[in-house]
């Protein structure tokens, strides 16, 4: 069984090296220091260097591959997965992008593929969760909780990340849309700002973020549901003045009598600070919280999610959580329990309990534990 993973990031690392214990896997990346830090890590991973952008040599890129898991920033993620699709590969996609990743459905079917899609934390696990309960009872509203950070508190930001940084800003500048009493709302992100209080942690400020997704168009049943991310209180008044200052803005200005895209140069800067040095320890946080009835009886669901980073493997808990979900995510498909055709995000997939199970004990066995809680 080959598998090609197209990205080697933190992320993708991760995932390459789960991968690897039970199939053939080859990571593709334009990096070549990324691809030699996963061989370093696991010398059982083949890896090529290659231009994933050149979406038209994607079917002789994955020739003779059984399965693919896209792992790309969010700005090729569309692309990617439309080329992966065209290509007739069965694929587990974790890269975000802010396309509309159901438009793929047909073309999906029409070229016989299965792609699970948003398959990490959140969007993810929130939605595997979700999904699981919308099939047992009737739900009134969703909350989703969620945010990595590092467990030293460095100023200015307090903050380091697994991800890009343009992928950060495009979740701090893209706009929320949620659910409130059955209406679709549109709100700035970071709005609606409140202190959570979390056990191992304290209180942490939870702000409004397009972290929804898929649901809006596949849960519109449910009348209320949101997605805040999580930060140290005092992250979020330093963001608003980056942006009021113009510096994640796209439109290019002229300095020096040069173009300079303001959101690419704060980019570059932000990298080295928001980088997670190696063994730095952080976590993962996230609290889910489902509400409705069953049978017209009161029922109140929440699973929470602590999650450090691991000693013994040196992989942070935002790549593990994250990795995690996507390569059980593929094995769903590899092992047959999920075999419909088309594009699927995870609140689809879950409500079928078997997938559900199955996900839920495959992170189990990677020591990510989630905290179930029913009243």
């Amino acid at each position: 069984m080959k598998i090609a993973i197209l990205g080697a990031g933190m992320i993708g690392r991760t995932m390459a090296i789960d991968l690897c214990q039970k199939f053939d896997v080859t990571s593709f990346d334009i990096s070549e220091n990324s691809l030699q830090l996963l061989q370093s890590k696991e010398p059982r991973v083949s890896v090529q260097v290659a231009d994933l952008e050149n979406y038209e040599n994607y079917l002789d890129l994955l020739d003779g591959f059984d399965y693919v898991v896209t792992a790309v920033p969010g700005f090729m993620g569309y692309k990617t997965l439309e080329a992966v699709i065209r290509a007739g590969k069965n694929v587990a996609d974790i890269s975000f992008f802010p396309e509309d990743s159901l438009s793929l459905d047909a073309l999906a079917k029409e070229h016989n593929v299965t792609a699970i899609v948003d398959c990490g934390v959140a969007p993810g696990m929130s939605h595997y969760i979700l999904g699981y309960y919308d099939a047992k009872m009737s739900i009134d509203n969703f909350e989703c909780f969620v945010g990595g950070l590092p467990k030293v508190r460095t100023k200015p930001f307090e903050y380091k990340a697994p991800f890009s940084p343009i992928d950060v800003i495009a979740e701090y500048t893209r706009p929320a849309r949620l659910r409130e009493n059955g209406i679709l709302v549109t709100k700035p992100a970071l709005s609606d700002p409140e202190l959570i209080d979390f056990d191992k942690i304290g209180s942490l400020e939870a702000f409004n973020t397009d972290g929804l997704r898929t649901l809006l168009q596949t849960k519109s049943h449910i009348p209320n549901m949101r997605e805040k991310t999580l930060r140290y209180p005092g992250h979020l008044d330093l963001i608003k003045a980056l942006m009021r200052c113009g510096f994640f803005s796209t439109e290019t200005i002229i300095y020096d009598g040069k173009g300079i895209s303001p959101i690419e140069f704060s980019s570059a800067l932000l990298i080295d600070q928001w980088k997670l040095k190696p063994g730095e320890d952080e976590f993962t946080v996230m609290r889910i919280r489902i509400s409705g009835t069953i049978n017209d009886a009161p029922v109140n669901v929440t699973y929470d999610l602590y999650e450090c980073n691991s000693v013994t493997t040196n992989l942070s808990s935002m790549s593990r959580s994250t990795g995690y979900t996507c390569t059980g995510s593929l094995q769903l498909i590899i092992n047959g329990l999920f075999t419909q055709k088309g594009v699927f995000p995870p609140e689809i997939v879950g409500m079928q309990e078997n997938c559900f199970a199955f996900i839920m004990e495959y992170l189990e066995e990677r020591q990510v534990h989630f905290k179930m809680k029913i009243s």
